[in-house]
Order: structure tokens, then C-alpha cells, then sequence
């Protein structure tokens, strides 16, 4: 697997973590603002914050992005 690239657009203030190629089968959100790209066998594809310069560390650890990058759904 690729390292992941991140991309960020300040006009909408949108971070976004490109974890691995694939088509997207379904996002679910993690936490206000925060939501992740699952592939069709439940594989992390990316990941997208909201208002990112705004965003509190606070409101989704690192823990919870680790849970879901290595989930097996």
C-alpha cells in the first residue's frame, strides 16, 4: 500500500486523507464533521474533516481513526 496523500482546499476548508485507491461502496460519519470512504470489503479509503482549521482535536482521537483503518467489516 501507498502512503497516504492528503489533500486540503482552503476555500472550503475540507481536509482529506486518501488512504487507498478504490471505489467507494459507502461513507459513514465518525464524529460531527468527520467522515470516512469505505471500499466494498470494508477497507479505510479515505477520510474527510469539515471545517478543518476549526476542528477541535479533541473531537475524534487518533484512536478512532486506527479502529476503522483496521476494521475488517
Amino acid at each position: 500500500m501507498k502512503k497516504p496523500t492528503v489533500h486540503y482546499d482552503p476555500q472550503s476548508d475540507v481536509l482529506y486523507f486518501l488512504v487507498r485507491d478504490g471505489e467507494e461502496e459507502r461513507s459513514a460519519e465518525v464524529s460531527e464533521g468527520v467522515s470516512v470512504e469505505l471500499g466494498q470489503q470494508g477497507q479505510l479509503l479515505g477520510v474527510e474533516i469539515l471545517n478543518a482549521l476549526r476542528f477541535p482535536r479533541a473531537t475524534i482521537g487518533p484512536e478512532r481513526l486506527i479502529e476503522f483503518a483496521r476494521a475488517e467489516v
